[in-house]
């Protein structure tokens, strides 16, 4: 084996205690792990959340196969704003270099802390679907001579492992979302309390509805939702096997670790035990509200989805019609939860005044 991540066979380092249930979502699951093992233990919503986690984005180019629509914001953007917000440190390391990149992931395990790797999911030998995703978040909390050992979602499996080689292409990937060989570690203040972390919730919420209803392009936001609703009823004519290509952006959708509904479960779960920490508190009925017509839309996601893959397997362009209408109805529903949870910032300046 040439890789740069050959070992001799008695070098290895398993860190113990490492929790190794998978969540929904790829990123949140690794900084779960890692969060958890620095001492602090937040809900898979909740990290979600604070991390701004919730957008929505149309994209089409002659470059792609097919349409994408994505539910979250760009990958690590999360991982940044969660920093940022609970005032984590977070070390990242990025290098050309393959020899570098697994020194710096080495040492780190060796050093007893676990770090998070961007790399393309197509290269990992236990992924369920391989298709290049250069945007994957995966948790290493050990390595042997020959496979490194891993938490993936619970769809891939939790604890999973790969062999050296898997994982070395799979970080020196190339192509959209890809990043140069990141590793990250974070690490929570000792000290941090639940009214820090409760004191940052409504901050996060704001700042999520503000950029959802004022993007800086049409095919992002709300304002993207009508452009998918546009696009959508021409999709028999944009790819070139309905039956396979819609089938995969349903997939894509529903179940490619969104934690279904496009990542609106998520958001759905992360305003429920915001409002169950402020019940009670000026706002809450705010969130309230916000969180039930995200249980609206989720719905209608998942129904958006099926009617997509439906389309595609009965060869009916007219179920996409009906997804159309219902992505009007999304962006009509969303747009008012996001309007709800941003005048917070209303009701938290009327706080402050009294």
């Amino acid at each position: 084996m040439t890789d740069p991540g050959r070992l001799p066979p008695s070098d290895e380092m398993i860190i113990d205690g490492i929790s190794t249930a998978g969540g929904a979502h790829c990123e949140t699951t690794a900084l779960g792990v890692l969060l958890r093992h620095a001492g602090l233990d937040l809900s898979e919503p909740m990290l979600f959340g604070l991390g701004n986690g919730l957008s929505f984005i149309y994209w089409d180019s002659k470059k792609q196969d097919l349409p994408f629509l994505g539910g979250r914001v760009k990958p690590f953007v999360l991982t940044r704003n969660l920093s940022r917000r609970l005032g984590l440190e977070l070390h990242v390391q990025e290098t050309a270099s393959a020899r570098k990149a697994w020194n710096h992931v080495r040492s780190s395990v060796d050093e007893g802390v676990p770090v998070g790797l961007q790399l393309d999911s197509h290269e990992l030998e236990y992924f369920g679907s391989r298709v290049h995703f250069a945007g994957h978040v995966v948790a290493m909390y050990g390595y042997d001579a020959e496979r490194a050992y891993l938490v993936d979602t619970a769809q891939q499996g939790g604890a999973v492992s790969t062999s050296l080689e898997s994982l070395a292409r799979a970080r020196a990937a190339r192509g959209p979302m890809s990043a140069r060989h990141r590793s990250f570690t974070v690490r929570a203040a000792p000290d941090m309390t639940v009214a820090q972390i409760i004191s940052s919730i409504i901050p996060s919420i704001i700042t999520c509805a503000e950029d959802f209803l004022a993007p800086p392009i049409a095919n992002l936001g709300n304002r993207g939702i009508r452009v998918a609703a546009q696009r959508v009823r021409s999709w028999f004519d944009r790819v070139e096997d309905p039956g396979r290509d819609l089938a995969v952006i349903a997939g894509l959708m529903e179940r490619a670790g969104t934690g279904g509904a496009l990542f609106r479960n998520l958001y759905r779960d992360f305003l429920t035990e915001c409002h169950e920490f402020l019940e009670g508190e000026p706002g809450a009925g705010l969130i309230e509200q916000g969180r039930d017509l995200f249980a609206e839309s989720a719905s209608l996601w998942t129904n958006v989805a099926q009617l997509i893959e439906k389309a595609g397997a009965a060869g009916r362009p007219d179920d996409l019609d009906t997804a159309s209408r219902l992505l009007e109805d999304i962006a009509t529903i969303e747009t008012s939860a996001m309007t709800a949870l941003r005048s917070l910032a209303e009701s938290a300046s009327d706080r402050d005044r009294s």
